[in-house]
């Protein structure tokens, strides 16, 4: 992609002409090019010259010849933790340790490399693991002498701690104590927020930086944020906000799982667009043993934890979403947390009637185990599915952890993306980072390579779901965000494709990458206009 200029470049009303590529419009089929002016797409087309030769007088400011590259509508990342996946691009992410050892010679290095107070981390997974057990305290204790150590479990539902955090936090002495410092509960957030309080501001807003600019190297023009109690702060939220509105990036659309007096002081006349609930948990997680299941565990038989909410705290929180004008959403993984969500959602239909309810926009984060009944009532409700595929490729299959957990029949209907979109509940894909890394030509990848075929989408689905899905999913698509079509905002990305692969030599229509290959490179991500991010020439 070679741009250059026919007017003042960076102006904001600026018109510019991207040609001589492959332009993702499925109202536009074939389309090659593609005109901007200041934050809207003012044309879709296959012939530049039906808007004139650029230069003076042409009204074309500025035109980006695409070599072959191929542009599509800028991905969304549904469902993150802001803080936690910056924190983690920058330092202690243990996603990548193949032994408990290795994992604990990287909490030493960084013990070594930083002589600061708290050592943060995440990404540990022990099924992964010979042994398969959790890091212990006197192991963190001997790797970072005297430390505060809080490294989260790969799923953010147990973490393992430090004798040293143990005590300073009181965790030991709290329900979900599990003992060797491994905390859950009251007392894993109590670890947490000792651990978190040890962060700068100037760490946190270096960590939003971070954030922000690796979303937009790889096609990211918005991210939402699941915040609460239980996760970060009111305050951790009322910064990133803050800082999201004062330095460029991607959007920040934000989610409040706590109680709505705190939110109303935060977002008090709504200008924020806050959700009320998003991440608020129903249950935790399967790998933690603690989603909430119709059955009992496959590995743990007779064990099953009941939902942490009822249908009447469901219901109230919907309420209280519909009569602010706010959005409601509900961390809900295993089939029985889901019968709550949906046991709630149906009471708030009758008190307020299912047209309220509808207009907002019920989330279901993570959605992982429903069931085709269940899926019908999520339809029924107009609910958003926030789902994230990367989940199935790390824990999918035979050996996964899924069939662990679950056995191998539950585990296949783990994560029913294709029935779910078959139904007509609205799909948005998403890393919830830093449990998966940002990766959405991943997430893309791997909702169409779902290991259960039937669960699979087809890629213009899955890439829907990956773009204007997550513009839906936020309430936010009403004005065409998340498609190219003249009069939507403009807001995109542009790809360059790996070499010898050409979208428009009958891959699919509109053209779209093989992903058998390498992904995508991002050359330029725009958001309403706005240049985030461009690898130049």
């Amino acid at each position: 992609m070679s741009p250059r200029s026919a007017g003042a470049e960076g102006r904001r009303d600026q018109a510019v002409l991207y040609r001589g590529g492959h332009v993702h419009s499925p109202a536009y089929p074939g389309a090659t090019a593609l005109l901007t002016v200041g934050d809207t797409v003012a044309w879709v087309g296959a012939d530049p010259g039906e808007i004139g030769a650029p230069g003076p007088g042409s009204g074309v400011d500025a035109v980006v010849d695409l070599d072959g590259a191929l542009v599509t509508p800028a991905f969304v990342d549904a469902h993150l933790h802001a803080t936690a996946t910056g924190l983690a691009l920058g330092g202690l992410d243990l996603a990548a340790a193949p032994t408990l050892a290795a994992a604990l010679d990287t909490v030493a290095a960084a013990a070594r490399a930083d002589p600061g107070t708290a050592l943060l981390g995440t990404g540990w997974d022990e099924t992964r693991w010979p042994g398969r057990r959790a890091p212990a305290a006197a192991e963190l204790d001997r790797a970072a002498p005297g430390r505060l150590v809080y490294l989260a479990r790969v799923d953010g539902h147990t973490a393992a701690v430090s004798t040293t955090l143990a005590a300073a936090s009181g965790a030991a002495g709290l329900p979900g104590w599990l003992g060797d410092g491994l905390v859950a509960g009251d007392a894993h957030h109590a670890a947490r927020v000792h651990a978190y309080a040890t962060i700068s501001p100037s760490q946190r807003a270096g960590a939003w930086r971070r954030l922000r600019a690796t979303a937009a190297r790889l096609g990211i023009a918005a991210l939402h944020e699941m915040a609460g109690p239980d996760v970060s702060s009111a305050e951790d939220l009322a910064a990133l906000l803050a800082h999201a509105a004062a330095e460029p990036g991607p959007a920040i659309h934000g989610y409040w799982a706590g109680e709505a007096a705190v939110l109303a002081d935060l977002d008090p006349d709504g200008r924020l667009a806050v959700g009320l609930g998003g991440d608020l948990f129903v249950d935790g997680s399967l790998g933690s043993h603690t989603a909430a299941l119709r059955a009992p565990y496959a590995d743990r038989p007779g064990h099953r934890p009941a939902p942490m909410l009822d249908a009447a705290a469901v219901r109230d929180t919907v309420l209280a979403a519909v009569a602010t004008g706010r959005q409601p959403g509900f961390h809900a993984i295993g089939d029985a947390a889901l019968d709550v969500v949906l046991d709630g959602l149906d009471a708030a239909v009758r008190t307020v009637g299912a047209s309220r309810v509808a207009a907002s926009r019920p989330r279901v984060e993570h959605c992982e185990l429903a069931h085709p009944d269940q899926i019908t009532r999520l339809a029924r409700t107009v609910a958003v599915a926030v789902v994230q595929p990367a989940f199935d490729a790390a824990w999918g299959g035979p050996d996964g952890m899924y069939a662990t957990r679950l056995g191998a029949r539950r585990a296949g209907a783990m994560n029913p993306f294709a029935a779910l979109a078959a139904a007509g509940v609205g799909l948005a894909l998403s890393s919830d980072a830093p449990v998966t890394p940002l990766d959405p030509w991943g997430a893309v990848r791997a909702a169409t390579g779902h290991h259960t075929p039937t669960a699979r989408l087809d890629l213009a689905t899955a890439l829907r779901a990956a773009t204007h899905g997550g513009w839906h999913a936020a309430r936010a698509d009403a004005d065409g965000s998340g498609t190219l079509a003249p009069g939507h905002p403009a807001t995109l990305a542009v790809w360059r494709l790996p070499a010898g692969l050409d979208p428009a030599a009958g891959l699919s229509r509109p053209p779209l990458p093989d992903l058998t290959g390498a992904d995508p490179a991002c050359a330029r991500t725009v958001l309403a206009g706005d240049v985030l991010f461009d690898a130049g020439t």
